[in-house]
């Protein structure tokens, strides 16, 4: 990674509170990354490929970071940002780098570091998933919460991609729940809301969450994460309406407004139990104007906003 990406206006050299994300960051390997926001990019859209979407999310950390860097950093004084590089997949070996991935989270977990993950298709969340569990152990309960137009339950027997990752860890997880926000109810088969059902998933529709209608959502996400040992945070930026959100795999023309999202961010970021956050399916090689790219960059600024608020 080249630290050119960090790289920003400057006000000031040394007042601190003058300073932007390219001003604070350290770059280090993830074995040294500790006590810290860690940021690790997930160069990956083989998830994505496999489940015909259009391509280009590999190219999202990257243009991700370039965006956060311009960004105040509004934190406490002790509040530190290590970026520990970018985790590839070669080829098409999405499950190796899926393993990657875990091995990285688990790390940063370990070393009392917030992982930060920048996808990516939203097959990062099963590396993200692996690393937490790994760090947790078998017996803890994880609560998974997707801010997603889409359930991502299809079936993995014959190969998994960006739609399999939450069934494969339902059926293989007896000790997670899986909490979707932003459902869109024409975005997904009947077969899919049914597998719902089946596996115990707790959703809410796209159209169910609206202004004057969000404090109930917020207080099902408040029972939920209550009732789990751990929680982890996983974003796949299609669920934003595609006027705020061109670039990205799926655009949904119903999406969500980019405020409700940030209040979920918000939400769930600042819970005490929350330990990660991935951001996934932006995509800019379909971007117009870098609008998906500086809107996902500011959802990562609220979610470390979050964790920082709990540090």
């Amino acid at each position: 990674m080249s630290e050119s990406i960090w790289s920003g206006r400057i006000d000031d050299t040394a007042d601190r509170s003058a300073f932007r994300y390219h001003q604070v960051v350290e770059l280090k390997d993830v074995r040294e990354a500790k006590d810290a926001c860690a940021i690790v990019g997930f160069e990956c859209e083989e998830g994505v490929r496999r489940n015909k979407g259009r391509l280009g999310a590999a190219q999202a950390p990257d243009a991700l970071r370039g965006e956060i860097a311009k960004l105040p950093w509004r934190f406490p004084e002790n509040g530190r940002l290590v970026d520990v590089g970018n985790i590839a997949c070669v080829g098409e070996a999405l499950e190796v780098a899926q393993q990657q991935l875990g091995v990285a989270v688990s790390t940063l977990l370990s070393n009392r570091s917030t992982p930060i993950i920048l996808g990516g298709g939203h097959e990062t969340l099963y590396g993200h998933y692996l690393g937490v569990r790994e760090f947790l152990g078998p017996d803890a309960s994880l609560g998974i919460v997707n801010i997603d137009a889409h359930f991502d339950l299809r079936p993995y027997d014959e190969q998994i991609s960006s739609g399999t990752m939450f069934r494969q860890i339902l059926e293989q997880d007896a000790n997670v729940g899986y909490f979707v926000a932003g459902i869109q109810r024409y975005g997904n088969t009947q077969e899919l809301f049914d597998r719902a059902d089946a596996l115990g998933v707790e959703y809410v529709h796209e159209d169910e969450m609206i202004a004057g209608q969000l404090e109930k959502l917020m207080d099902s996400l408040d029972a939920f994460m209550d009732k789990h040992d751990a929680v982890l945070l996983t974003l796949c930026t299609d669920v934003v309406n595609a006027a705020f959100a061109p670039g990205v795999s799926a655009p949904s023309p119903f999406g969500l407004e980019p405020t409700t999202v940030r209040e979920i961010i918000r939400k769930v970021a600042g819970h005490e139990k929350t330990r990660s956050f991935d951001i996934c399916e932006v995509n800019p090689s379909l971007d117009e104007n870098g609008r998906t790219v500086k809107l996902g960059a500011h959802f990562v600024n609220e979610a470390i906003a979050g964790f920082m608020k709990n540090s």
